[in-house]
């Protein structure tokens, strides 16, 4: 999907997404202290927010101009500051500056994913942390809900081959299973399981 179709859904309903954060980003990042951090393809801004809630400094980055202004409205009414950029998670160039980079549930062929890793690792300064959460390949077949395009699933294997020739230390790598509640708009039924890829790297100094 391109920016006008995710405008137009973001557009078409309150919210796509929940309000907390996605829960392993808060179990990886819950521990850390604050600092600067950023959410690339942040879409309505749920990881952004509870971060900036815990008092970090947070950029948040999506090339929905519709998502952004949804997450701005939150924003405001929760009292919270961020910075709020319209901006191609592949290509986003700021230097390393952060952190922490989280990279949520953004689903890109190989090509494309392997460019928004490397732009997110790129973002990081030194002893930075980046976390990126994935619908797992093996979801197709095992798992609930979901793209049903294997080309744009991927694995924490995936994601470490990305950042090959990069120096970063691995806190965590491998797929994890995510309870699936029945009637949440994601395909699930009582009882279900979907599967995503978690990967945690510290960036070497």
């Amino acid at each position: 999907m391109d920016a006008e179709a995710w405008d137009a859904r973001y557009g078409a309903t309150e919210l796509v997404w929940s309000v907390t954060p996605n829960r392993f980003v808060e179990q990886q990042t819950a521990d850390l202290p604050p600092g600067r951090a950023l959410d690339l393809a942040a879409g309505e801004g749920r990881n952004a927010l509870w971060l900036a809630s815990r008092g970090w400094t947070v950029t948040a980055l999506d090339f929905s101009a519709v998502g952004l202004d949804k997450g701005r409205v939150r924003a405001d009414a929760d009292g919270l500051s961020l910075d709020w950029v319209c901006a191609d998670a592949t290509s986003y160039a700021p230097g390393p500056v952060f952190d922490l980079v989280v990279l949520a549930y953004l689903q890109l062929p190989a090509s494309g994913r392997r460019q928004a890793v490397r732009a997110a690792f790129s973002a990081l300064a030194p002893g930075g942390r980046l976390v990126v959460v994935a619908h797992d390949s093996s979801n197709l077949t095992e798992g609930t809900g979901g793209p049903q395009d294997a080309t744009v699933l991927y694995t924490a294997d995936d994601v470490l081959g990305d950042l090959a020739g990069e120096l970063f230390r691995v806190v965590h790598a491998d797929r994890v299973a995510r309870p699936v509640p029945a009637g949440d708009g994601h395909g699930g039924e009582p009882d279900t399981t979907t599967w995503d890829a978690l990967v945690h790297v510290v960036r070497d100094a």
